[in-house]
């Protein structure tokens, strides 16, 4: 792409575009925001107001069509990621669609088979790929000094949704897919993809033991990654605490972080524990979002891709039982 800027669109300029992700679109180095589209008009252009978007169009078809956007973020519910996806690959142009990749694997097989024929790019919002703290891990991971990863401990804990918030739709299986572990899930199995290798057996169960929604709040799972590294996860939506650790053993040590709130990185070698303050970035996609802008001017590669954000949607199916098979297809000859 020869253009000084990549001149951005959002689809679904909600709760998640306001800090993580929206203002990553105007901060970001050769990157401008310049449309928003939402459903409810009035929240759109207070969106655009607030935010210094030029642009607010009617439709989500208005937006893909507009000959002045370059590349489409789509940050709407998860059932409607593989339909507007698709269309932006009609298109013609780039997108980077919000994670989970889709409802399900069977959806991000179309959206993967649209980008393809339509030889444009395609990336999941899976923003830990880029940030800091992350990536340090995988540094140590790489300088091998710990050893090689030997297993991976995952406990996600937070306390029953009720009332209100427990209608809206992270709580509607025909919407999101399935319950948190949909939403929160997906990030850990993400990263152990990116961190260890990608998942090649999973195996879990899940049920509903709150009743407060239709769709489950307590799963657990066993993973296989490349190089025979064994993992467990629990989340756990129904519980009295919180927790949120991310456990990575190795041969000679321990590395530990959380998943979701901004805490240090606790590494353990023998007697010795050393504790590495990476803190967040204020919007927290902004890295992920340079990442896919240098890309598009020939100057990287972004690291979470649709390849896999379908890998994480796999394991995710089959954590859920929901029939498609332990050992992936090869996708040799896709990006990724």
């Amino acid at each position: 792409m020869q253009r000084d800027s990549v001149r951005w669109g959002i689809i679904g300029c909600g709760d998640v575009a306001e800090v993580k992700s929206g203002p990553a679109f105007a901060r970001a180095q050769g990157s401008v925001l310049l449309a928003v589209t939402r459903r409810d008009r009035a929240k759109a252009d207070d969106f655009a107001r607030r935010h210094a978007v030029p642009r607010v169009h009617a439709t989500a078809d208005d937006l893909i069509g507009d000959p002045d956007i370059d590349a489409v973020y789509i940050a709407t519910p998860p059932d409607s990621h593989c339909e507007l996806a698709c269309r932006v690959a009609a298109a013609g142009k780039p997108c980077l669609v919000e994670k989970p990749m889709a409802t399900s694997y069977a959806d991000c097989q179309r959206m993967l088979q649209a980008f393809e024929a339509a030889a444009a790019p395609l990336w999941v919002a899976f923003y830990r790929r880029a940030l800091p703290r992350f990536l340090m891990i995988q540094d140590l991971l790489r300088e091998g000094t710990l050893g090689r990863v030997t297993g991976v401990t995952i406990d996600v804990r937070e306390p029953l949704t009720t009332g209100p918030a427990a209608r809206s739709w992270r709580f509607t299986r025909s919407i999101a897919g399935a319950g948190l572990f949909f939403d929160k899930g997906s990030h850990c199995v993400d990263l152990l993809d990116f961190l260890v290798g990608p998942v090649q057996y999973a195996d879990g169960l899940a049920v509903n033991s709150g009743g407060t929604y239709e769709v489950e709040d307590v799963t657990v799972a066993i993973f296989r990654m490349a190089g025979d590294v064994l993992g467990t996860g629990s989340w756990n939506f129904n519980a009295g605490e919180t927790s949120d650790t991310f456990l990575l053993t190795t041969e000679r040590g321990t590395i530990r972080t959380s998943l979701f709130t901004d805490a240090d990185v606790v590494v353990k070698e023998g007697a010795s524990e050393r504790l590495h303050a990476v803190r967040n970035p204020p919007h927290v996609h902004q890295p992920l979002v340079q990442s896919i802008v240098d890309e598009l001017h020939g100057q990287g590669r972004c690291e979470s891709t649709g390849v896999t954000g379908a890998r994480a949607s796999r394991v995710l199916d089959l954590c859920l039982r929901r029939g498609v098979t332990a050992v992936p297809e090869p996708l040799a000859s896709r990006r990724g």
